[in-house]
């Protein structure tokens, strides 16, 4: 955990960089389908701020919007492809951003996994993080999701 007042991130190239400020709203890995194809990774880790606390510091231009679905959008670099957010009108003014592309710590470790339902079977998980399934109903609000 770390006590910063801001947590800088970036994308591979380095081109795009944003900051967030504490306190994160969760930190979960994400195993569902649509987290695995974008990443094209078994899990994504992410982690949530309200949008206003949430700020690019460069390259802003260069991060294109895909409409993964009716409800959601991920953000990457042009220049470099890197998958760094996702917003969502389920989670209305949120900024989900890919724990990988921070510089160090935020406040919080993961502490549960989503949509684990959806796990690849080639990836053992050792932890005693919570395991969240699409009906659990915590995550009632994403079963809306329309692709």
């Amino acid at each position: 955990m770390s006590e910063k007042t801001e947590f800088i991130g970036d994308c591979q190239c380095g081109e795009v960089r944003f900051a967030a400020t504490p306190p994160t709203l969760f930190c979960a890995h994400c195993h569902c389908d649509f987290c695995r194809r974008a990443h094209g990774a078994p899990v994504v880790t992410w982690f949530g701020v309200p949008e206003n606390q949430f700020r690019f510091l460069a390259g802003e231009d260069l991060v294109t919007w895909y409409a993964s679905s009716k409800q959601g959008r991920r953000g990457f670099c042009t220049r470099c492809g890197s998958t760094l957010f996702y917003t969502s009108s389920l989670s209305p003014g949120e900024v989900h951003i890919a724990r990988a592309n921070m510089q160090g710590g935020i406040d919080r470790p993961p502490d549960l996994h989503v949509f684990f339902d959806a796990h690849v079977e080639w990836l053992e998980f050792n932890d005693d993080l919570p395991r969240l399934d699409k009906e659990n109903e915590l995550l009632a609000h994403y079963k809306k999701v329309e692709v």
